[in-house]
Parts: C-alpha cells; structure tokens; sequence
C-alpha cells in the first residue's frame, strides 16, 4: 500500500482491522469511493494466507468475489492484483461478455482468489469449471445492487455451494431489508460496521440543482460542461436511446464523447473506460450501468441529465466523484414539473443542494477568461527560441492584436455556449385578475350554515344574471352569507337579468354592497356536516321517505302480541325471477347464478352488436331449504 501512495488507512479499512473481528463474518456498510475494496482485501487476507508469507499453489480457488457489473468486476480485479502483488497470489476474472474457454483455462491454471459477476459464476460452477470446495472466504460487493438487478437466485445458489464453514463478508454502500434477510440466511453471527461516513453521504460534493425548461435540458447540460470544464465528466441518462441520442449530439458539438451502457459488448465497454481514464474522452455518457463501484481519478462533475428514481440511485450515482478525499461537484437537471420530486429526494438522502439557474453566455465566457488568466503557460519564462518570434509578432501586429487572436484561437477549440430561453419557473399569476380592479361587490342570504360553495354558486350566478364564470371574481363565503365581486362592465346586464325584486331562484336574496368586504372568509370544518336550516328545502338533498300507518292500526309501541297479526308465509312474497342462456329444465338457481348467466349467455361490452341468445326464465321461491331465493 505504501508502494501505491497510501498515506494511512480510511474509516472503513481501520474497521474491517480491528482485533475484535478476527475471522467472524461481517455486513459492512459505507459511503462509495470510501476505499471499500481495499477494505475487503485486507479484511479476507488472514483468512486466506492463513499466516504464510506468500501463497502456495492452490488447486481450488480460496476466496471468491462477487460483483454486480463487468466493470466493476475488472476494477476489483485490477485492485486485488496489486493488493496481493507480493504474495503471488493469482487472480482470475469470470464476467460475462468474455470468452469462457480463456476463463476455464485460468481456472486450470490454479487461481488463489476469483472475481466474477453471479451469472458468469453459476455458468462455471454447473458446468463444473469451478470448484468452489476450497473457499474459505466468499465477498459480496455492492450487495443491494445485486439484489436490485435481479440476482438473488444466482446468488443463493453460489452461496449454497459454497463450504458451510467459509467466512462470508457483505459490502454495500447502504444496507435496506432484502440485504439484511440475505445475510441473515447466509452469514453466521455477523458482526454489523457502520462507519460515520455512512451517515454524512458525500461530504466531498458539491451538489447543484438547476431548474430548466424541459425543452432546454440537453442545452443546459451543454452550458454546465462548458462552464466547469472538468478533467471527466460523467451524464447519467435513464434509457439507452436518451444514451445514443446524446452521445451524437455531443460529438457534433465538439466533445470529445464516449458511451456506456448495456447494449455495447465488454470490449466497447472497456475501451471507453480506458479512455476515459488515458485522456483521450472527457465526457461519458451512461446509464445506471456505471453508477456502482467505478473509479474514475480524474472524474470532477457528475450530471443527472435523468433524475435518479430513488435515493439509493442519487447516492450511487453522484459517489462517482468525491472519492478518496477529493472534490466533486454533482449538478441535477430538474424540470419545472419536478421540482417538488426533487427537493423530497434530496431531503431523503440528507443532501442540501443548492438551487440555481444553468450558466449563461455571459457567466461562461467570464468563466473561460478567469481559466486563462490562471493558465500557467502565461507564468513560465520565454525560452531562448522562442524569444525572437515572439518579438517579431509583437512588432508586426502588436500586443493587443497578438492577445485578441490567442482569444478567438481558445473560444474556437471550444463548444459555443448555448443561449437559454425560458429558463426560470414561469412566474404564478396573481389570482386577482386585472379587470377586478373596480370590481363591484354583493352580498347572498346563504352562507357556510346553509352548505353555500362557490361549486354550485358560481353556476346559479351565471344562469340568474347571464353571466360568464371570467365575470365573477373572488367569492367569500362567511357563516350566514355570501360575498361576491362582479367585473364593472357585467354588473348593468346582471341586475336588469335578476329583476327589481333581488331574488334568485326564489330563495336566495340578493344585496348590491358600497364598498368590500373586511375580515377573513368563514373556515369550515368538514368533520361534522352541517346541516341544511334555511327556510326553503335544500333543492340538492333527496326527499326522504315517509313511513305510513294505517289509521286504525295501534301504534308499534301500543300493539298487543294478539293484535300484531300472523307473519305472512314466505312462499307468499314475490319470488325473483332470474334469466339464463340455458335452456335446460328448470330448477332452483344455486347462488352466482347470475354470474354465470352472463357467461353462458356470451354477452361482452366490447360486443355490444352481437346478437343475444335466447334464454329461459327459470322461477326459485323462498323457502326453509333455501331462505335467500337463490
């Protein structure tokens, strides 16, 4: 580790070291770019060395890692070679999109630890390619997102086939309930770390929101690119199409652009990491295929061009960068319809972002003149060869010509900014309306005591007084009346419609006010009805039904046993009459009979035309064997 660079050992690394633990099991949760995977090496190298120096040949594998992705599974293999580079540990790879006979051959060759995705290694293990009866520790990294992609089978079934005495150690960036039944099943009294990272996410990124248009997100990203100019770049998109569509875009733009995601073959994917990683592309278009366990040294900005589904993905995704103690910025693209999604998202992962426009014109080409007037290329000393030329310049076009030039040169290596139209929220309309200025006021006898509601007001108002619902502005409903306010030129036209007497629809009288009404409008309480008390019957409330005696009839409370008369036979009552398509004998109709008429009859909604069979009328009376008439 020293060789490497390291300095001293993270939070997670120090816990997975602890004397405590020894060879226990563990389910370890820590933020991403936390050095998880250096954590697991250590964590499983006593329990593989088993005390040697260096590792003898092995005719089984001895420890096992299981990763979500391809590339992830690569990186992890890339991290354990150097990791375990002197105790000649051999590690070999498993991941689908290589060849397997390469693979298969490695496995003959004796390898010490392997690292694979779950289908990858359940091909080689029913194929019988790899033996997994030497395993004394088996990791599972990015546990959750294992789960998330649909590998609990594979991984119950490696994990079944695994030694029962083997040590088994879950890593994961957050720990939900599917993770903690699995390592219930399959872990042996395991020790839970949590680190404090876990519960501060990202304390390295900054994180941007920016409100745009939805028409104007891919020009906003453009903007953001331009204005940061990161080292990499890494858009995360939610579809594969949104991946290509933007991929061409860029590259017509002039950035130097690569895509990843499902649909490219592991040769494609592992070129434009490498780029990425060489220098020669700065920007990385993905979907949610790279938001786990890839490291990137040079990756600064991370952009949510798709906003992330949940806060897992948020996390996973922004902890692209920020990693091992170094700064990021992390900038989601939010629609206007999304703000609020956005800020409950935000709230659940604990992140505070802080809310903005994207960059315009102006604030980039400020921005690229800040980049030059700090490029240390201004601040070395002139060399001697190029002393003279320099000079000539100077003499045939002078300074400021030579500087104008070097400006234009800098701006064309560079995408033009894009210019941003509509990109703040649209501002909300005052709800009174400009032709209410003068409005004139009036007052109904009916108000929240006797159930008034602007839903059935305004549309007695337009039928009384030939009104439009554009002619009545604010309505105030107090306890025992109601206020209105008209538009100056409808209020000639309303009150020759409602006539000399003031009254509407016979029951509701009607009062022109001198000036608005003051106070607050009555707040009705909706968890005791109130009941309808004006003077005329409540035209929407159904009439109830009265029920009557007759005159020589006692009353219930009056009658005798004597005088309350014989209980009428059930064979007596109306029998129900039900119709069936079969014209079979008749007989009594057992209970979802008319289910099953619907059926027989062939009746269906979506064929109405169809003709309907004849049917039988078939008659059940009701009787002790069958009360119900069914």
């Amino acid at each position: 580790m020293a060789k490497r660079g390291y300095t001293g050992l993270t939070p997670v690394q120090k816990a997975v070291l602890a004397p405590g633990l020894g060879d226990s099991d563990a389910l370890v949760s820590a933020q991403t770019g936390s050095g998880k995977t250096v954590a697991f090496g250590l964590a499983m190298a006593p329990t593989i060395l088993a005390g040697a120096e260096r590792f003898a040949h092995a005719a089984a594998p001895l420890a096992l890692v299981v990763a979500p992705t391809r590339e992830l599974a690569m990186q992890v293999k890339g991290e354990l070679i150097w990791l375990y580079a002197m105790t000649g540990a051999n590690v070999a790879s498993c991941v689908g999109g290589m060849d397997m006979r390469d693979e298969r051959r490695a496995l003959q060759r004796g390898a010490h630890i392997v690292v694979g995705t779950p289908g990858r290694l359940r091909d080689h293990i029913e194929r019988g390619s790899l033996d997994t009866g030497g395993f004394k520790a088996v990791v599972l990294d990015e546990a959750d997102e294992m789960l998330d992609m649909g590998f609990r089978d594979d991984l119950e079934y490696i994990l079944g086939s695994a030694p029962a005495e083997r040590r088994t150690l879950m890593f994961s960036a957050t720990v939900p309930h599917s993770i903690a039944r699995l390592a219930k099943r399959f872990q042996r009294d395991a020790v839970r770390i949590a680190t404090a990272s876990e519960r501060e996410p990202h304390g390295d990124i900054e994180y941007r929101a920016l409100s745009v248009a939805p028409n104007y997100r891919e020009n906003a990203i453009i903007n953001v690119l331009r204005y940061f100019e990161a080292k990499n770049a890494l858009v995360f998109c939610a579809t594969r199409a949104a991946v290509s569509r933007m991929t061409s875009r860029f590259t017509n733009r002039g950035f130097s652009v690569v895509a990843l995601s499902g649909e490219l073959n592991q040769n494609q994917r592992t070129h434009a990491l490498q780029a990425l990683r060489d220098g020669r592309a700065r920007v990385c278009i993905a979907t949610d295929v790279a938001a786990r366990g890839l490291d990137l040294p040079n990756l600064e900005l991370v952009v949510h061009a798709d906003l992330p589904r949940n806060r897992e993905s948020l996390l996973h995704r922004s902890g692209r960068t920020g990693r091992a103690g170094r700064k990021g910025v992390c900038v989601l693209i939010v629609p206007y319809n999304a703000r609020r999604s956005t800020e409950r998202l935000l709230q659940s992962a604990n992140i505070k972002a802080a809310w903005a426009r994207p960059p315009s014109i102006d604030a980039i080409n400020k921005r690229d003149n800040e980049r030059i007037l700090e490029d240390p290329a201004l601040s070395e000393p002139v060399r001697d060869d190029e002393r003279a030329f320099a000079q000539e310049l100077l003499a045939r076009h002078g300074a400021e010509q030579i500087a104008a030039a070097f400006l234009r040169s800098y701006r064309a290596s560079r995408s033009a900014p894009e210019e941003l139209l509509d990109t703040a929220a649209p501002e909300r309309k005052d709800k009174r309306r400009d032709g209410f200025k003068d409005g004139v006021w009036f007052a109904l006898s009916v108000g929240a005591k006797h159930n008034a509601e602007a839903r059935w007001l305004v549309p007695m108002l337009c039928r009384a007084g030939r009104l439009t619902k554009h002619d009545i502005g604010a309505i105030k409903v107090r306890t025992t009346e109601t206020h209105f306010e008209l538009a100056p030129d409808c209020v000639a036209r309303f009150l020759a419609a409602v006539g000399p007497g003031g009254m509407i629809e016979e029951t509701i009288a009607l009062t022109q006010l001198k000036d608005a009404p003051q106070g607050p409008r009555e707040t009705r309480s909706y968890a005791v009805k109130r009941p309808y008390v004006a003077s005329q019957p409540d035209p929407r409330a159904k009439p109830k039904r009265r029920h009557t005696r007759k005159p020589d009839a006692p009353a219930r409370a009056d009658r005798t046993p004597d005088q309350s008369g014989p209980k009428p036979e059930i064979r007596d009552k109306k029998p129900h009459k039900i119709r069936l398509a079969d014209k079979s004998t008749r007989k009594a109709a057992k209970p979802g009979a008319k289910n099953r008429a619907a059926k027989l009859s062939g009746y269906s909604p979506l064929r109405r035309n169809k003709p309907k069979k004849k049917s039988v009328t078939i008659i059940a009376r009701r009787n002790k064997a069958n009360p119900t008439g069914n």
